[in-house]
């Protein structure tokens, strides 16, 4: 499984970073394609995703990871 992907307000725009790194991946103008890489760079590592709102914290979370189906419990 690979580092988890946070996108995050980076300047008036939006970054990619991957979980421990201290710099941006990568930057869009636009959320919704940081989201979109984001999102291929997670399928590839089969990791989180997590989605930041401008203030910073959690608004959505995807998980590409290896996940029981059904869940247990």
């Amino acid at each position: 499984m690979g580092k988890n992907q946070h996108v995050v307000p980076a300047g008036g725009k939006w970054g990619i970073k991957g979980e421990g790194n201290s710099k941006l991946t990568s930057t869009f103008d636009k959320q919704s394609d940081a989201i979109a890489a984001a999102r291929q760079i997670s399928k590839n590592q089969h990791s989180e995703l997590f989605i930041h709102g401008r203030n910073g914290q959690i608004r959505e979370r995807d998980s590409h990871g290896k996940d029981p189906f059904p869940p247990r419990g």
